[in-house]
């Protein structure tokens, strides 16, 4: 044993509790003007910045859902359902 109280890890680890995200969020609106924010941000999307674009698309219609394209080193299609057979 180490001598750490029963061996745990780092207690600041981890999500920081909604009081403390909820603080930070009225801190921030406090001192940021949210429509000053919107117009950067369509003057950017204006100008064609993508990563400014890319953020709008994401908070506004959510993140594409990823797919991956699942095949064999030597191209052949892998079929998992054949693969793995589940008991009834």
């Amino acid at each position: 044993m180490d001598g750490r109280k029963n061996n745990g890890g780092n207690k600041n680890a981890g999500r920081k509790p909604k009081a403390d995200e909820a603080k930070l969020i009225e801190r921030l609106d406090n001192i940021i003007d949210k429509d000053e924010v919107i117009q950067i941000l369509a003057k950017k999307i204006k100008e064609g910045d993508q990563r400014a674009l890319t953020l709008y698309f994401n908070y506004r219609y959510g993140k594409p859902k990823e797919s991956m394209d699942i095949t064999s080193t030597n191209g052949l299609n892998i079929n998992f359902k054949e693969l793995i057979h589940f008991s009834k």
